[in-house]
């Protein structure tokens, strides 16, 4: 599915680049696998190419527009859980790696913040989720990062006052 250098997402991780395809004996069984570096953090992953959850391909247009519409909708309601409960909700859902999904955290986290100040980790975890959509969709539409997330902040813009 995958060729060497193209770009794939690695659920959790964000957007890598295919740079090796090896066969590894483990088990007695021989698997192939894609060797992925992760553009963020330069990591290397091992994914088996039969993995239908391992990585999978960049978003398209159509998708986009659907994470930002997912930003833009602020008539939902907010979780009142407790941090800790919310905070690994949120990471069931970024770690899916769904574009959608992580949008849908990004927005429950930035109207939490208009309401109460958030703990240390759901800060991390708002910068981490802005960071895995800007990545993607960045280079899935060829454009500068930092135009996508100002993109993302002006779909809250009650929230850079607060910043």
């Amino acid at each position: 599915m995958f060729e060497i250098g193209d770009y794939a997402v690695c659920p959790g991780h964000g957007v890598g680049q295919v740079v090796d395809i090896e066969e590894r004996e483990m088990g007695g069984t021989t698997t192939k696998f894609y060797i992925v570096k992760v553009i963020a953090n330069g990591m290397k992953v091992m994914v088996p190419t039969n993995s239908e959850e391992g990585i999978r391909a960049l978003v398209d247009q159509e998708a986009v527009d659907g994470v930002f519409n997912v930003l833009k909708d602020h008539d939902v309601e907010v979780d009142n859980s407790t941090w800790n409960r919310r905070y690994r909700e949120y990471m069931l859902k970024v770690k899916t790696g769904s574009l959608i999904e992580i949008a849908e955290v990004l927005r429950a986290l930035f109207l939490l913040k208009k309401k109460k100040s958030l703990s240390f980790g759901e800060k991390k975890m708002l910068d981490q989720c802005k960071d895995l959509i800007a990545q993607e969709v960045s280079i899935s539409g060829g454009m500068e990062t930092i135009k996508i997330k100002e993109d993302i902040e002006n779909c809250f813009p009650e929230s850079n006052a607060a910043n």
